[in-house]
């Protein structure tokens, strides 16, 4: 192990993503894997894909994976992202209306809450979704080609950042701003090798997965379309106005604030939650706010 990472720098980073720590001493790659309960396959072929080596998907681990992806996306958004915000607001003149200044510092912020965004959607959706496959649970509308097709690099906005900064921020031995410039290339080179970790080993290796899954006796559909059709057809009971109501009542508005919003009466908003209610024969706020959610009618980010 010692000699693995003496040739390869960026196999540090790699290490901390799987719980690896330093101080290993004289012991094998193996060694360290056995003691740290780290699957060695999936260490294995992460570090020869990161190091322009031969790499098998088939020898993944999804559950090792998946750490490893998790481990990644805390690091970004808890510790590298805040600490190139830090020194960019240090090297950066934003006193005195600078406004090249307090626009390269929007822009950083903006990107940031982009990143955020795309990260927490796959923590929550993508990974709970191989999860359940692991479990024998397939989605007859998701699959990890959904994800495929609309994983996008995170690392464009960078680059502008920093051609940014490059063109139109004259200062002469400003050490720091120069530091901030090295911190964000190497970001940027490194969410590249991140998402292409995903594209290269997660991605191939829950199609096999699902591919494994839907060939065996032991498949069962986390959403059957008996269910979904039903939930259908009990939406299309309700009017376009008893929508509108059921979605403010899911955001946790009164009857008076959803009067003002829909220019109705309270009389006509109460009279609009009852048949509601009673025709999809739900009588609690909670269970209203399950269903909106569950029909697509609000994300669960607009529940107050």
């Amino acid at each position: 192990m010692r000699d693995l990472v003496r040739d390869q720098s960026t196999i540090i980073l790699i290490l901390g993503r799987f719980g690896l720590p330093l101080g290993f001493g004289d012991k094998t790659i193996s060694e360290v894997c056995v003691t740290h309960q780290v699957d060695q396959d999936t260490f294995l072929q992460v570090v020869n894909f990161c190091t322009g080596r031969d790499y098998y998907y088939e020898k993944i681990s999804l559950p090792a994976l998946i750490e490893y992806l998790r481990q990644a996306h805390d690091y970004y958004l808890s510790f590298y992202l805040p600490q190139i915000r830090r020194k960019l607001i240090e090297a950066l003149d934003c006193s005195g209306g600078n406004d090249i200044a307090m626009l390269i510092v929007k822009f950083y912020d903006e990107y940031v809450r982009e990143v955020r965004k795309h990260m927490e959607n796959e923590n929550k959706t993508v990974f709970a979704y191989v999860q359940g496959l692991l479990q024998g649970y397939l989605k007859r509308e998701y699959s990890i080609s959904t994800f495929q097709g609309k994983h996008t690099p995170m690392a464009d906005k960078l680059k502008e950042l920093k051609e940014v900064i490059i063109q139109y921020y004259p200062e002469k031995n400003n050490y720091l701003l120069n530091e901030v410039l090295l911190n964000i290339m190497l970001c940027e080179d490194d969410l590249t090798q991140h998402c292409e970790v995903e594209d290269h080993l997660f991605v191939p290796a829950v199609k096999l997965a699902e591919q494994r899954l839907m060939q065996s006796a032991e498949v069962h559909y986390a959403d059957a379309p008996a269910k979904v059709e039903a939930k259908g057809e009990k939406l299309d009971k309700l009017g376009e106005r008893e929508k509108d109501v059921l979605v403010c009542v899911a955001r946790g508005m009164s009857n008076k604030e959803i009067a003002d919003a829909l220019f109705l009466s309270v009389h006509t908003v109460a009279t609009h939650r009852r048949n509601i209610s009673q025709k999809l024969q739900i009588h609690s706020t909670a269970g209203l706010i399950i269903y909106a959610i569950a029909n697509g009618l609000i994300q669960l980010d607009e529940v107050k």
